[in-house]
């Protein structure tokens, strides 16, 4: 197998899979759920209506949240119908946290957020044919319900000490913060949306993060008393790294799927990174390349390490689905220029900027010398270094190797700025002001 990729996959399930079941638990997607027989029996039938639930807790969806993008897409790839669920109401109260309280966000965020939110959805799932997506709301159905008929039809048929026992409620009793009224009655309403859903629609599995374990089952025992039926559920596991660290972090900074708060190129970078002992488990959940294709990478990943073919498919792959192929297309430009594999001048300002924006960096002026722009990017530290540097022919200046002292920084590249280089790996970026800046 090339580690050169053309292009990305299209979204398709593997037909190597008897049923769409099989593989999303090959792929690791099936941490908890309900009865896993008549699951499998349910997604191999006729097609069903599922949920996936996103709270407006940030003006964007993340990486957690792609996980259950991509499980729906696989689900209504199979012929299955999904709901998407945007919470204007759940957003209002706050999911419990394990460890505090939740600061409350004003209506008109909230109202704000559930927009950004929607629109997300909306790219990941497909509204055409006979699976077509549909997005719902629902505070449609909280906002007309008054609080005496909400404790009347919905909180009768609970009882505290099953939602006692939920985790994240047992967690925060153990805790010192302890746990509010409202963010107590979650759960409670996450179980009200799934009856409402499988009333209006027929929805008869809703998929979560395993961390939602106990408000996943509060809808399907909140139906099973109300309805007298059984329906089902799905948590997906928690993606950790192989040394238990927190997935989806870079520096303390959230991956966001919008561009705005995390730019293409920092989304490319993120996955390019991924460690060696992650890279399958990576392919097998945020990608549709098949079961053949992943083995394949895998056996490269144990013989040729040093080539990263599965993470350079790996980062190609996600990005494309959640920024589009131009998008993609334009980071791996960005990314072979910077290190010496590309024209720098042909990149479009925009991403030179926000590759830029990952590196060391300097605001310098026109004319600003080699040596002393080293210095202010810490790519050395004293101007008697950096001439040492250039003389050994270390040293690049927008592509071009820097052989005199006396070059000056110009910021002739897209967006006015300007890129040294030190060595093959050592990078740093420079906006470039007009002299008397």
């Amino acid at each position: 197998m090339s580690e050169t990729v053309v292009s990305a996959t299209a979204p398709a399930n593997d037909p190597t899979f008897e049923n769409v079941w099989d593989e999303i638990v090959w792929r690791g997607l099936v941490h908890v759920s309900t009865d896993t027989e008549a699951l499998r029996a349910l997604l191999a039938g006729d097609p069903i209506t599922y949920y996936c639930g996103f709270d407006p807790t940030a003006p964007s969806l993340h990486l957690g949240n792609l996980v259950q993008l991509l499980l729906m897409r696989r689900l209504q790839l199979a012929g299955h119908r999904p709901l998407g669920l945007v919470g204007g109401s759940t957003g209002l109260i706050g999911d419990p946290r394990p460890s505090a309280e939740r600061t409350l966000n004003t209506k008109e965020t909230v109202t704000e957020w559930v927009g950004y939110l929607r629109s997300q959805v909306e790219r990941f799932l497909s509204f055409d044919g006979d699976s077509a997506a549909r997005i719902v709301n629902n505070l449609d159905w909280t906002a007309p319900l008054s609080a005496i008929d909400f404790l009347r039809e919905i909180g009768k048929h609970y009882r505290v000490g099953t939602m006692l026992k939920k985790d994240a409620v047992a967690a925060r009793l153990n805790s010192e913060a302890g746990i509010s009224y409202t963010e107590f009655s979650y759960q409670i309403l996450q179980g009200m949306d799934y009856l409402e859903l499988h009333r209006q629609y027929g929805c008869v599995l809703q998929t979560g993060g395993s961390d939602q374990w106990g408000n996943l089952t509060s809808g399907t025992d909140l139906i099973h008393r109300v309805e007298g039926v059984h329906v089902h559920a799905i948590g997906t596991p928690l993606i950790t790294n192989s040394d238990g660290t927190k997935f989806g972090k870079s520096e303390g900074n959230a991956i966001w799927l919008d561009a705005a708060m995390c730019s293409p190129y920092r989304m490319y970078q993120f996955w390019l990174n991924t460690d060696d002992a992650d890279v399958i488990s990576r392919l097998k959940v945020f990608t549709f390349l098949t079961r053949a294709e992943i083995e394949e990478y895998e056996r490269l990943v144990q013989d040729e390490p040093f080539r990263r073919a599965a993470q350079k498919r790996l980062a190609l792959e996600v990005t494309t689905f959640v920024h589009g192929a131009d998008a993609a297309s334009a980071v791996i430009a960005a990314s072979d220029a910077l290190f010496g594999q590309g024209d720098l001048s042909t990149l479009d300002a925009a991403t030179l900027r926000s590759a830029l924006e990952e590196l060391p960096g300097a605001a310098v002026e026109t004319g600003t010398p080699v040596v002393q722009a080293l210095v202010q990017t810490g790519l050395v530290a004293s101007l008697s270094e950096a001439r040492r540097a250039i003389a050994q022919g270390g040293v690049t200046l927008d592509g071009d190797r820097v052989d005199d002292d006396a070059v000056t920084v110009t910021g002739t590249l897209p967006g006015g700025v300007s890129v040294l280089r030190r060595g093959k790996k050592t990078l740093a970026g420079l906006v470039v002001l007009p002299a008397g800046r």
